[in-house]
This record gives C-alpha cells, structure tokens and sequence, in this order.
C-alpha cells in the first residue's frame, strides 16, 4: 500500500475501521464480492421505526475495501432504510477525502452490499406480517 494516494480519512477508516463485527440477531444482511480483485463484504443491520439503529460488517480486502465499507455503515447509520438506499458510490468517496481511481471499485462493494441488507429486512418484514 502506497500511503501517498491515500487521504487521512482512508488510512484512518483502514487501520481504525467503524462498526466492525457480525451482528448474530440482524434485522437484514447483505453480502457481495467482487471476483475481480477477492474482496468480500458482509453488512447487518438492525433497524428500528425504519431507521438504522445498528450496523457492523465484516470484510475481507485490501486498505481501500476496509475503508469504504467503514465508511459506508458510518453513512448509513441513524439514516431511514430510505435515505440509507440513496447513498452512492461517489458519497462513500467523498466522504473519504477521494480515492485512487484504480480503487474506486472498492466503493461499490459497500453500497452494493448496504442495498441488499435493506432488501433482505424488506423480505424478512414481509415474511413477519
């Protein structure tokens, strides 16, 4: 890793990731991978009055996966399940201060990842009723 095409937000998201964890009672949980480059996300959610109350993910990847996928539950938490879906690739990026554009993929993997667990509460909501 070369820490000059880094911010100080990337390198702080990677070496202190937030919300780091598997979550055993998610209300919802998305997983995605990009085969490309190995990187592997896992996101849980817990939701409350269809807010976010509580987010954790597990990834494995390089420094800019780490780094995205922080940044993408720290977005997303306390946000509504429908502002959470609005989030894009380039809010995770700016967020981050930028990223190198041979690893902008990586903020893909976060929103991706944040969209299924959403979609996956949907089911389990529906499954409830």
């Amino acid at each position: 890793m070369c820490r000059d095409e880094y911010s100080d937000i990337v390198l702080e998201h990677f070496m202190c990731p937030r919300n780091v964890g598997s979550m055993n009672d998610a209300d919802g949980e998305g997983t995605c991978g990009d085969p490309g480059c190995g990187d592997s996300l896992t996101i849980y959610i817990k939701v409350k009055n269809s807010v976010i109350d509580e987010i954790s993910f597990l990834v494995f990847g390089c420094a800019a996966a780490i780094a995205t996928s922080s940044m993408a539950t720290e977005l997303a938490k306390g946000k509504t399940l429908e502002e959470a879906l609005k989030i894009t690739d380039e809010d995770v990026i700016e967020a981050l201060g930028g990223l190198p554009e041979h690893k902008k993929h990586c903020s893909n993997l976060g929103v991706e990842t944040l969209k299924k667990a959403i979609e996956d509460y949907y089911k389990k909501k529906v499954h409830k009723e």
